[in-house]
């Protein structure tokens, strides 16, 4: 591939992306993205891709460890050192979801009930060629490259963890921190927001705890699956009716649990909720909300206690530093072209990656974070033949990632690296 620009005008690291990307070996790349995308694992249990990424590094001249974050995953660091010049950390993520694939594809996970549904393999094989790349081109910059495979994205865990275990401190502290995520939409687009482009996100529990009994007496009892019901139903109203329209919020029950028999009243209801934010003002007024709502209809319950309620795991909020995002959303228009670069502006989804960037004891580091569209032409063109031309219509109708069905272009494999290789040009001496 070739930039529509004219070389003459490309900058120093667009023209240089280009000339390191141009023999990729793109059979096997594909390969390897197979190979990962039949053989997924959960969240820090990443082992067997740890030790892909690892051997990859190694054949390639990074130093490179494995089994940074202790207990929090087996983490891979491979470092480049090339002389004088910035430190640039190049993150992916490895594990994937409990979730029974339903693509189809010659290459589906044979992991029971396991499938790379967020395209976290993607992200390794774009990150292994990239790292090839960088180190094949080392005379084309100077500084120092540091390649993260990161375990337990999807648990929000696997970052913290691999700060904790001395990331910053065993390895090079970097001066900017680059990601990048597949996302549904058609192939060919990439998505950069100067500053706040990924949300909060906040897990909670409830307990509802009630009088059990047995179904045929249900006044000898206060039953918490019709109190948990009420509580479900009351908590959509959170977001509509009680935080700001210019506000972005999500409320989602991905859970209710109770009972164990058709004819037993069981003496607790449990439910799981998440709460999306984009400031920490609307996450505690929603918190405030919920345990309001779930005290209120357990005592018109008449239930024997309060309910328990507890804030769990947590992402931050996502935000990229601006003239570091701006410099590579430029730099991505010129090997891409024109109309290929666009801002989506912030959206609900959340990423691990910001406690990365939070540095350890030295402080926070500048990063910058985008998306790469990955729905193959075909479901693109299908989706939008059936919605016409509105994008959010035509978003909803194709896989989106954690769906059973999520299956990115494998045409993808190319642009993705050449994003990350790009980047990291743009923000290395050259």
């Amino acid at each position: 591939m070739t930039s529509p620009i004219p070389a003459a005008a490309l900058s120093a690291a667009a023209r240089t992306a280009l000339d390191l990307t141009a023999g990729l070996p793109l059979p096997a790349l594909e390969d390897l993205y197979r190979d990962l995308h039949r053989h997924p694992e959960l969240s820090a249990r990443e082992h067997r891709t740890a030790g892909i990424l690892a051997g990859r590094l190694r054949e390639a001249g990074y130093e490179t460890a494995e089994n940074v974050g202790g207990t929090g995953g087996p983490g891979v660091v491979g470092v480049l050192r090339n002389g004088d010049g910035p430190t640039v950390l190049l993150r992916g993520d490895m594990d994937a979801l409990p979730v029974t694939e339903e693509t189809g594809l010659p290459y589906a996970s044979e992991t029971p009930g396991v499938m790379h549904a967020c395209g976290h393999d993607l992200h390794v094989t774009w990150l292994t060629g990239a790292a090839d790349a960088l180190a094949a081109g080392r005379d084309a910059w100077s500084g120092t490259l540091v390649v993260v495979g990161q375990p337990a994205e999807e648990t929000g865990t696997g970052a913290a963890a691999m700060v904790a275990d001395g990331l910053y401190e065993r390895f090079p502290r970097p001066d900017v921190l680059l990601a990048q995520h597949a996302a549904p939409g058609p192939a060919g687009l990439y998505a950069h927001t100067p500053g706040l482009i990924m949300s909060a996100s906040t897990d909670v529990d409830i307990v509802v705890h009630g009088v059990g009994g047995h179904g045929s007496r249900p006044e000898a009892t206060v039953d918490p699956v019709v109190t948990a019901a009420y509580i479900v139903t009351r908590l959509q109203s959170v977001v509509s009716r009680e935080i700001a329209a210019r506000e972005s919020a999500v409320l989602t029950v991905g859970r209710i649990e109770a009972g164990t028999r058709h004819n037993i009243i069981p003496s607790e209801a449990r439910i799981s909720l998440n709460l999306r934010t984009q400031s920490a003002e609307v996450r505690e007024r929603m918190l405030a909300s919920v345990r309001r709502i779930a005290a209120g209809e357990c005592v018109a319950a008449g239930c024997p206690r309060e309910p328990t309620v507890t804030v769990g795991g947590d992402f931050p909020v996502t935000v990229n530093d601006a003239d570091t995002d701006r410099r590579i959303a430029a730099v991505h228009g010129e090997v891409f072209g024109a109309g290929t670069v666009l801002d989506f502006g912030p959206v609900m989804g959340s990423e691990d990656f910001p406690f990365l960037a939070a540095g350890g004891p030295g402080g926070a580091l500048p990063y910058a974070y985008w998306f790469v569209t990955s729905t193959p032409a075909e479901v693109w063109n299908a989706a939008a033949a059936g919605a016409g031309d509105d994008l959010l219509e035509q978003l909803a109708a194709v896989p989106s990632n954690h769906s059973p069905r999520f299956a990115p272009d494998l045409a993808t494999v190319v642009p993705g690296v050449r994003t990350l290789v790009s980047a990291a040009l743009e923000m290395l001496a050259r």
